[in-house]
Parts: C-alpha cells; sequence; structure tokens
C-alpha cells in the first residue's frame, strides 16, 4: 500500500518523463447527458440502443455540438450498443474512432475517458463521446451469475457465483486484517442516500437510511446486506470530449481531464471478479495503488488537493478500500475515516458520492460516478461542494484492468 505521504512525493522523474500535449490540445469534457433512471427492467418502451441515443443527444446538446459533428464513441466491458450503430442512428457524418475497454467490468468507466481523450488529443477524432448504456430487463442483470472471464470457473462451484459473493471475500477478509466493522459499511450507506435524497434523479429518494433499517435488512452474502449492494437499473449516461481549442468556441462549460489513466498491479490477472488469486498482500486493496500513484503525479497533485471523490460503490466496501488505494487515508483506516464523517456532504473533508452513487441514484456501471465530477466541477451539483476545483473519479475497485480520472477548472 502507498501511503498518503509516498504519493503527494511521486518522484519528479516520473512527472518530467511525461510528454503532455500544449494546452490548446488538452483534452476537456464539454458535454454532459442521461437518460432518466428506473430500476433493472423498468425501461421497456424503447431499446437499450435508444436509450444510449438519448443520453448522447443530451450531451451533444449540453455541448453545443451539433449531433452530426459526433465522430467517435468509447465505451468498456463489452458494451452492446456497437459505435457503428450509434454513428448510423445518431445520423453522424463520419465515424473515425471506436474503442472499447477490455475486461474489469465497471473498471473501464475512466478508461473509456482515456480512449476518447487520446484520440482527440492525437488529432484522430474532433468530438469522442464516452458512454455506458444499460437496459438489464432487456439483456442480463449484472447481479447474477454470469462468466466474467473462464477464471469464474474456479470459483462457480464454491458457490462464488455473482459479484456479491466474490466482493464479499474481499470486505470479509479487511474487517479480519483491520477490525472494520458492520458500522462502517452503513457509513457509506447513509451518506449515499443521504446525498440522493437532493438529487430529482435518483431512484432511491423514499428518506434517509436508518441505522435499525440498514441492520434489520436481510443478508446477501456475508458480511454484506441489502444496503450494501449497489441498485440494479436501467439508464444512460455520456459525455462529449474534445480539446481545449475547439471547446473555446463552444457555448457550454467546459472541464478539464487533467490526468486519466487505467491499468492494474502485478500478478493480479483477474482478481476479485475472478480466481481470487491476486497476491495475499495486495488482497484488501482495490488494485489501484500504482495508478494512484500515476495519476497524481502526472495531474501534479496530491490527495489532499483533491476537493471531493465519486468512489465506485458497487457495494460499500468497495469504497473503503478506494479511499485507502487513492491515499486519502492509511491502510485499513476507511472505516474510522467515514465513522468521524469526514465523507459527508457539505462539512466532510472529502465528500463521497454526491448524487447519491451506485447504491441510491443509480447503477450505471461507473458513469453516473463521471456525470456528477463534472457537474462538480462546473459547480451545478445538488450537492455542491463549495468552489470544487478537482474531483476524482474512479472505476471499480479489485479489477483488472482499473481506470481513474481527475477532473478539474481549466487552467
Amino acid at each position: 500500500m502507498i501511503e498518503p505521504a509516498e504519493i503527494s512525493t511521486a518522484p519528479a522523474v516520473l512527472r518530467r518523463s511525461l510528454h503532455l500535449p500544449p494546452p490548446e490540445r488538452r483534452a476537456v469534457i464539454v458535454g454532459v447527458g442521461e437518460s432518466e433512471f428506473r430500476k433493472w427492467g423498468g425501461i421497456t418502451d424503447r431499446s437499450q440502443l435508444q436509450v444510449a441515443c438519448e443520453a448522447i443527444i443530451a450531451a451533444a446538446h449540453d455541448a453545443g455540438v451539433p449531433v452530426r459533428e459526433l465522430d467517435g464513441f468509447a465505451s468498456y466491458s463489452d458494451d452492446e450498443n456497437e459505435a457503428i450503430l450509434l454513428h448510423t442512428a445518431l445520423g453522424c457524418r463520419q465515424l473515425r474512432h471506436a474503442s472499447m475497454v477490455w475486461g474489469g467490468g465497471g473498471g473501464g468507466n475512466c478508461g473509456a475517458i482515456a480512449h476518447a481523450a487520446a484520440a482527440v488529443i492525437a488529432g484522430q477524432a474532433r468530438y469522442v463521446v464516452a458512454f455506458r448504456g444499460l437496459c438489464q430487463g432487456q439483456a442480463f442483470r449484472f447481479g447474477q451469475y454470469h462468466p466474467w472471464t473462464s477464471h469464474t470457473n474456479f470459483t462457480a462451484p464454491f458457490g462464488m457465483l455473482a459479484p456479491v459473493h466474490m466482493l464479499a471475500m474481499v470486505a470479509r477478509r479487511h474487517m479480519t486484517e483491520f477490525g472494520t466493522r458492520p458500522e462502517h459499511f452503513y457509513e457509506v450507506a447513509r451518506v449515499c442516500r443521504d446525498n440522493a435524497l437532493r438529487n430529482p434523479r435518483a431512484v432511491m429518494r423514499r428518506g434517509p437510511l436508518t441505522k435499525d433499517e440498514y441492520f434489520s435488512s436481510r443478508m446477501i452474502s456475508d458480511p454484506l446486506r441489502l444496503f450494501d449492494c449497489c441498485l440494479e437499473s436501467d439508464g444512460a449516461c455520456a459525455v462529449v470530449i474534445t480539446t481545449l481549442d475547439r471547446a473555446r468556441d463552444l457555448p457550454g462549460h467546459a472541464v478539464e481531464i487533467i490526468a486519466v489513466g487505467a491499468g492494474g498491479g502485478p500478478q493480479w490477472s483477474s482478481g476479485a471478479l475472478g480466481a481470487h488469486n491476486m497476491p495475499l498482500a495486495r488482497y484488501t486493496t482495490g488494485n489501484s495503488v500504482e495508478l494512484a500513484s500515476e495519476l497524481y503525479a502526472a495531474a501534479d497533485l496530491k490527495p489532499a488537493d483533491i476537493d471531493c471523490a465519486q468512489l465506485y460503490d458497487a457495494f460499500t466496501s468497495t469504497v473503503l478500500v478506494a479511499l485507502e488505494d487513492f491515499g486519502f487515508c492509511a491502510r485499513g483506516e476507511s472505516g474510522p475515516f467515514l465513522a468521524a464523517g469526514l465523507g459527508d456532504w457539505p462539512n466532510g473533508q472529502l465528500p463521497i458520492n454526491t448524487a447519491g452513487g451506485h447504491l441510491s441514484e443509480a447503477y450505471i456501471h461507473g458513469f453516473n460516478l463521471v456525470t456528477e465530477g463534472v457537474r462538480q466541477i462546473r459547480g451545478t451539483s445538488t450537492s455542491q461542494v463549495a468552489a470544487a476545483q478537482h474531483c476524482l473519479i474512479c472505476g471499480a475497485p479489485g479489477v483488472a484492468p482499473t481506470s481513474a480520472v481527475i477532473v478539474g477548472r481549466v487552467r
């Protein structure tokens, strides 16, 4: 585990070795779009492709870019909304870029942003959409058994059929090693629900989550209860990415992609969503330690410079390991960090998942975390962090590849 002090003093040689584009070629997010969010199976009157198009059209309109000028698409993990179909359905004039991040489930959300940013910086495309569209009632539910990789052949015979079974193992190990308690998991669920109550787009807006309600909910896979598990949702999110020089001619509010990356640590293999054969010493991390170090170095920032974070909350436990991997607290201290209210809005040190996250807004496989991060920098969140300049957004911890991005005000 890289401690916060180590991350904040990442080797200067790494910063010097980065070949950053000139200012006018920096990648920026200029448009954000979403469809409505519903419980899985709730969208039945239009196809998954149509829902993805809704979000993309909304993002283009928000950017002030004609839909026909969109010339690239980037997504992740076997997205069924193929670029050629989107290109045709949207009436785009030319397709210049189409990419998808391999594997990693929701770990690829920010990886798709990396692909889009690389394409516009290199001049291979002008306006690339990074997106995710899900209608789980029309395809399959991610919360049910699905052979993510061939490695699941080693776990399924032992009852580890769904992500909740697999991540429960990591959660229990974290409890054993560090004394993490169910009350710490509750803090994540509570914060997300509180933030969702201010968000009219959120699915879970029926009232605060009390401790009694949390602890009386049924156990799904010990130690994870019902409210430790994310929603299963239908919906779509999209962002339009271009270069800063083009953004200056647009009416929208550009947000800079300060640093973005994807990858994984040594010998991780498929990690928690596979054979669980990652190195034992790293078992309770989220496979983001090296990524975090490189991200901060590329941005020339440290954890204390991050004003808010959108942390992948497929389960409450994944938020704890993300806090540690990205240096907001030392390893094993994320539970006390949350219990002290440091993740709360508006007065916490690091407000997290300010739209409600996957636990209470919707589960769009990590991409509603991206759209909320952009809103924070624009100053338009329903749980706005005062004067937010930098927001960290991360992909699913525990998978490979995983990814993360730091977005901020244009420098």
